[in-house]
């Protein structure tokens, strides 16, 4: 007789990276007779595949592991794992705050999940947060397991030499890595084979893609001008991008390559340059409105996304007025501002803070602005005319949501399956999202 599937329950937090990486682990578990379930209770294992760039990061996962102690208890045989970027920045302080988890894996390692699996099936504790010299890529297969939907995420690069100064990621994914061509390819052409059209690229700093292919070394821009000759992939997307390696190739991809839809995030972070300099940005807030000009000029309906950090450390009143000044000029279609919060290890979490008050006014200043610019963004689609890839049924009979050309949300009513790539005339702004009617 066939023996019964083992249970994986996988909870993802964080970045698109972190779903990649999530689907990834569990194709790997697959191998090993598990199949992935969408509830913790009754499963054989249980994985939090971690963010580190939150507030109270660690002391968040340590509170979702309290929660499972009853089922570890119900089912002493549950194996309990952390992976991710907490995983790499706590290690053995994970498995030594909470006796219950079984194995702790980094992000750069998780090729070696069913390894570690084993280990702890055999009683032991399984620890790896190394930076292997061979790629986890390599040990992955290449043909995906099908998906169930048209857009699929698709990591080029990981890491990043940049070192900002509130930024984790260096520590926790490593320096700047790169995927062959070759090997992005054939996982492209498989997503299309099982019905993607749409695929964002992924990386942390996605732009300082430079992937071998024969002897010949390929930017960003070249590796979506070879994606784009993919029959059936209709759209392509990136993130997340640094305005540092925003090179004259790739912003001339944009006005010249039809399946790169016209939206880009491209973080800033600060309008101040004294508050950029002491972020270690590189940049100054004049390089970056020079740039995004640019950029608005190879493609003049692109909207445009950003990152900003207000209250970071010796952040004055001038200093927060420059970023309000900065985003008045860009002019943003979406945007993600936080509070700075400090992360061990980094060269800003040495710094005095600013005022917790005066942080939280700043911060609901700028989003007040940030939500009108994105409203405006939105009123202005109404009575133009979009391409819509419908993702799934709406939550109205007979309704269908998608996605337009600038990752708007737009809802239709329509017998439309999911896939279908149409025309649509906007018809409606709501506060996140667009009413439409087929064209």
């Amino acid at each position: 007789m066939t023996e019964a599937p083992k249970k994986l329950y996988i909870k993802t937090y964080g970045c698109q990276m972190n779903v990649y990486d999530s689907e990834r682990m569990a194709e790997a578990m697959g191998g090993q007779g598990y199949e992935q379930v969408d509830s913790p209770e009754g499963a054989d294992m249980i994985l939090l595949n971690t963010c580190h760039i939150r507030e109270k990061a660690a002391e968040k996962v340590y509170s979702e592991l309290g929660r499972y102690k009853p089922l570890k208890v119900a089912n002493p045989d549950l194996k309990i794992g952390v992976a991710g970027c907490v995983a790499q920045a706590e290690g053995e302080e994970i498995l030594r705050r909470q006796p219950m988890v079984d194995l702790v894996v980094g992000p750069q390692s998780y090729h070696r999940l069913p390894e570690l699996e084993r280990q702890a099936r055999a009683g032991g504790k399984a620890l790896d947060t190394d930076f292997p010299e061979e790629m986890k890529f390599d040990h992955l297969p290449q043909r995906p397991k099908p998906k169930r939907g048209p857009t699929a995420f698709l990591t080029v690069q990981e890491g990043c030499d940049k070192f900002c100064a509130f930024c984790v990621v260096p520590y926790t994914r490593g320096a700047e890595v790169s995927r062959p061509v070759s090997r992005i390819l054939r996982e492209a052409e498989g997503l299309v084979e099982q019905g993607v059209r749409e695929i964002t690229l992924l990386g942390q700093n996605v732009n300082a893609y430079h992937g071998e292919e024969g002897s010949e070394t390929w930017g960003l821009a070249r590796l979506i001008r070879r994606l784009a000759e993919i029959d059936g992939l209709d759209r392509i997307r990136f993130t997340t991008s640094h305005p540092r390696d925003m090179d004259d190739d790739l912003i001339a991809a944009h006005g010249d390559c039809d399946k790169l839809m016209p939206y880009l995030h491209l973080p800033v972070q600060s309008g101040s340059d004294r508050i950029l300099k002491r972020m270690n940005r590189g940049h100054t807030a004049e390089d970056y409105i020079r740039l995004v000009e640019r950029i608005r000029a190879a493609r003049p309906d692109i909207l445009m996304s950003g990152d900003f950090i207000v209250g970071f450390p010796e952040e004055t009143e001038e200093d927060f007025l420059a970023t309000m000044a900065l985003v008045e000029e860009v002019g943003y279609g979406q945007c993600f501002s936080f509070k700075y919060s400090s992360r061990p290890g980094t060269p800003a979490a040495e710094r005095p803070l600013v005022d917790p008050a005066e942080a939280d006014d700043r911060l609901q200043r700028l989003q007040a602005l940030l939500t009108r610019q994105q409203r405006a963004a939105q009123d202005a689609m109404v009575g133009r005319e979009v391409g819509v890839l419908v993702e799934k049924a709406g939550r109205l009979p007979g309704q269908v949501v998608g996605k337009s050309d600038h990752l708007h949300a737009v809802h239709m009513v329509a017998n439309l399956a999911p896939g279908s790539l149409v025309r649509a005339r906007i018809t409606e702004s709501a506060p996140n999202s667009l009413a439409g009617t087929l064209v």
